[in-house]
């Protein structure tokens, strides 16, 4: 629950930094102007663009990095949860087996005790 109310806050966060971003860059008819200047050929314009592009993005950039980490460090954990349950599995046959080996001991045993000619009990409980 934590995580997502991280991206939220988070994407609140960046929401706010595209917002003054653009508020600093609301003149774009400049960046028009400079596009279409033919003294600098359109250069100085698309180079604006591009480094605001760059500012605007760099956060999503980070924070799509910051997530990638978090995803890779839970599938890491993911896997050695499986190899864990896989291990207790195999424990558990193991024990399991032993058990019915145990049983089957017993049971032979205990035949050999029983008397073939003794009769069988016929007392009533009342």
């Amino acid at each position: 629950m934590g995580f997502k109310h991280s991206i939220i806050e988070r994407e609140t966060t960046g929401l706010g930094q595209v917002e003054a971003v653009e508020g600093k860059s609301a003149n774009l008819g400049d960046v028009a102007g400079l596009l279409r200047s033919p003294e600098n050929d359109g250069r100085i314009g698309v180079d604006y663009i591009g480094s605001l592009i760059q500012r605007v993005s760099a956060n999503s950039v980070q924070e799509i990095d910051r997530l990638i980490s978090y995803l890779r460090t839970l599938r890491e954990r993911l896997h050695d949860e499986g190899e864990r349950v896989r291990r207790e599995i195999v424990e558990f046959a193991t024990l399991n087996q032993a058990a019915m080996q145990s049983t089957k001991l017993i049971t032979e045993s205990l035949s050999h005790l029983k008397r073939p000619d003794a009769p069988a009990s016929t007392k009533k409980i009342s």
